[in-house]
């Protein structure tokens, strides 16, 4: 039999004759490279079309991204000349007008119960922590004359309704803005994180006291954390039982229902050994447990405004304070104010609170964040700026250093955690969030970073790679938002202080090393119960034998972090507890409040018979 192969391959045999299967195979090649070739032409006449699709989409994307910049620089206008027009009708006595419903329907959590605004409205997030001076008294529920539910802003449900995240005032229901290469659009002006400081009026609520010659004007709309705009949510009776009427005390016989509840406590019915009453301030101690602590106030130092921050530096020896333009910083031990540092390159128009302070690890510099979004460095010695950075769109909430002393993690109402190389002066990682960010701490190591947000959310990022080794919620979380985050000192477990009145300690692994690394294994351990109001601030003492926490009820309570019990109430502020902060050496431990004073106090083991 004719092998073709065997005639290719062979030269005395001369050419094949034609027909034989080799030209065949020959046929079947130029089909092939027929067909492939013309694939080819139709691949690239898809990618071309493909190509055209992209960029006609990326044209509209970029209109769409325009026409909601005009739509909100549109609302931003018309609100601003609405709050100008309702502050001249106030400026002239007439009545509260209604509120605009720019936002969509009015939704309120039921009769007699006004929704909070906490995170929203011109006041920024902080707003509203602290109500008037008036009759209702500083830190307390608003005076009854407030206006009725139905002239409340829309502004979601009561803390603990669980009905989602808080949704901005004045967004559209139906329709939410494009995030654009990856990026969230700037929150307008009016969002909840967020404030207009040109509008004389920046909302609706209990009208501001009357202030007499000489003494400081309380920052109201502008403060952090104090404005009378945002009323405190009431149970469906209309009345906040623990703090809008008088409450009625228990008796001796009835201390085993008090449970953490201190302040339901008559001092009068209080043993001596149980109490401590001195000229401005006074201490509870929880008559269900032993006693085991002993407090004293060192030094009470006053500012002109609130103050929204204190902080130790990490020898003990100062503690630093951040209140309306500038950063402060007094010797702990005396009282005695070191130093002052404003940035005199600020704007100069409006109010401008620093809203974090934190001491380098050496002790030489101050990291300050601000209402202008901007991080300042200062040498402390010379009292200079060593480092800004810009980055943040909205307001700087909190500030913490690593261990090493040149990273600082930054937390912001744009929704990121951002942390920052002092060294070569330059942002080094942006993480980003669903809602604002309130809090921020980094792990003792240095390893980790978590931030407690709007979203009732604690996280917990690796700092190298990025990753999120731990998201703390679900029905074992807090039901309103995180405005507190601290590590304990070994760094296995952090707390959490929220709006829902409660704080948490949540237990992140078996041990720092191996944190999140199974997908986030984090979870709540204890559930600390026994505030009346808002928990604004919560951390750890050295040890770790005992969790601290400052309130919008005006105290500061220590609790045993392996029983949940609260030890002991301390009530010395006459308004909200905005921040406490221990000293890394031990013993003693600061307080800073809307009643424009910072304080210094010293904790001990209580001895009997030494009262």
């Amino acid at each position: 039999m004719f092998n073709a192969t065997q005639h290719r391959g062979n030269p005395n045999l001369g050419p094949a004759p034609p027909g034989q299967p080799n030209h065949r195979l020959n046929e079947l090649f130029d089909s092939l490279r027929a067909e492939f070739e013309n694939q080819n032409r139709n691949s690239e006449q898809y990618e071309s079309h493909q190509a055209q699709q992209i960029q006609e989409m990326e044209l509209i994307r970029n209109k769409v991204y325009q026409l909601e910049q005009n739509q909100l620089k549109m609302k931003q206008d018309y609100e601003q000349e609405i709050r100008a027009l309702r502050h001249e009708l106030d400026l002239r006595g007439g009545a509260p007008p209604v509120q605009s419903h720019v936002g969509g329907p009015l939704q309120h959590g039921g009769p007699n119960q006004p929704p909070p605004s906490l995170g929203h409205g011109q006041g920024g997030l902080f707003s509203g922590i602290m109500a008037n001076q008036g009759q209702g008294g500083p830190g307390l529920a608003p005076p009854p004359e407030q206006p009725p539910p139905q002239q409340q802003h829309p502004l979601g449900p009561p803390p603990g309704q669980g009905q989602g995240p808080p949704q901005p005032p004045n967004s559209f229901p139906a329709y939410q803005p494009p995030a654009l290469n990856g990026y969230s659009q700037q929150p307008p002006s009016n969002s909840p994180l967020n404030k207009n400081r040109n509008i004389p009026n920046r909302g609706p609520g209990p009208a501001t006291p009357q202030q007499h010659p000489g003494q400081p004007q309380l920052p109201y709309q502008n403060d952090p954390r104090a404005s009378p705009q945002m009323p405190r949510p009431t149970p469906p009776g209309g009345h906040d039982m623990a703090l809008s009427r008088p409450h009625q005390p228990l008796g001796p016989t009835h201390f085993s229902q008090i449970g953490n509840n201190l302040s339901d406590i008559d001092l009068n019915e209080l043993p001596g050994h149980l109490k401590i009453q001195a000229a401005d301030w006074h201490a509870v101690f929880n008559p269900n447990v032993q006693r085991q602590l002993d407090v004293q106030l060192l030094h009470d130092l006053k500012h002109e405004s609130v103050v929204c921050c204190v902080r130790f530096s990490q020898d003990g020896k100062y503690v630093a304070t951040g209140c309306n333009r500038s950063a402060q910083i007094f010797d702990a031990h005396d009282g005695r104010k070191i130093c002052e540092l404003q940035d005199t390159q600020a704007e100069k128009e409006g109010d401008l609170y620093i809203r974090s302070v934190c001491f380098s690890p050496d002790g030489k510099l101050l990291a300050t964040g601000a209402e202008d979004k901007r991080i300042r460095v200062w040498e402390i010695a010379s009292q200079r700026i060593r480092n800004t950075f810009d980055g943040h769109e909205q307001d700087i909430y909190s500030l913490d250093f690593a261990k090493n002393g040149r990273l600082i993690a930054s937390g912001s109402g744009d929704k990121t955690v951002r942390l920052w190389d002092i060294d070569t002066n330059s942002q080094v990682m942006v993480l980003s969030i669903e809602d604002g960010v309130t809090t921020v701490a980094m792990s003792p190591d240095g390893r980790y970073v978590a931030a407690g947000s709007l979203d009732k959310s604690v996280r917990v990022w690796d700092c190298s790679s990025g990753y999120l080794a731990e998201r703390l919620e679900g029905p074992q979380g807090h039901k309103d938002s995180v405005y507190s985050v601290a590590f304990s000192p070994t760094g296995r477990e952090l707390v959490s202080g929220s709006l829902d009145k409660t704080i948490k300690m949540w237990e992140l692994g078996t041990s720092n090393r191996n944190l999140g690394h199974n997908g986030g294994t984090g979870k709540c351990i204890r559930t600390f119960e026994g505030h009346k109001d808002y928990v604004l601030s919560v951390c750890l003492t050295p040890n770790g034998d005992w969790v601290m926490s400052g309130s919008k009820d005006r105290g500061v309570q220590f609790w045993d972090p392996q029983t949940g019990n609260a030890h002991m109430m301390l009530q010395g502020h006459k308004n909200s507890v905005i921040s406490v902060a221990p000293c890394p050496t031990g013993h003693l431990f600061a307080t800073g409040s809307g009643d424009m004073k910072a304080r210094i106090w010293s904790y001990g083991r209580y001895q009997p018979g030494q009262l």
